[in-house]
């Protein structure tokens, strides 16, 4: 049978330190609202915020979800996060693991954290 398409999604967002992105992971997961999230270890972003040239430490997140919850992890995201405009980008999953597929769903569909 072939796959085509799922309703996962990868979401992508920044911290600006490490204890950030730890709170960030643990309130997504714990609220239902992502299945997992890896943090990448500190890197470099550089950007331009009101015509300055910004050179910062940043954490990415890259969090597991559903489309259905895209919205509530957007608003939580924006409400939580330090950031006035935080990076949020959600990148669809074309093909996975049904393995891991089946995971994720299962994990959002009943979150038992403990």
């Amino acid at each position: 049978m072939r796959q085509i398409g799922t309703d996962a999604l990868v979401v992508l967002t920044t911290a600006p330190s490490e204890e950030v992105a730890v709170q960030l992971a643990e309130g997504m997961v714990k609220e239902g609202l992502a299945a997992c999230v890896h943090i990448l270890p500190q890197g470099r972003s550089f950007y331009l915020w009101e015509g300055v040239l910004n050179r910062d430490a940043e954490w990415t997140l890259i969090l597991k979800t559903q489309r259905e919850r895209y919205a509530q992890l957007e608003e939580r995201l924006r409400t939580v996060h330090p950031y006035d405009t935080p990076e949020i980008l959600a990148l669809g999953v074309e093909k996975g693991s049904e393995k891991y597929l089946a995971w994720l769903t299962s994990t959002l569909e009943q979150p038992t954290w403990k």
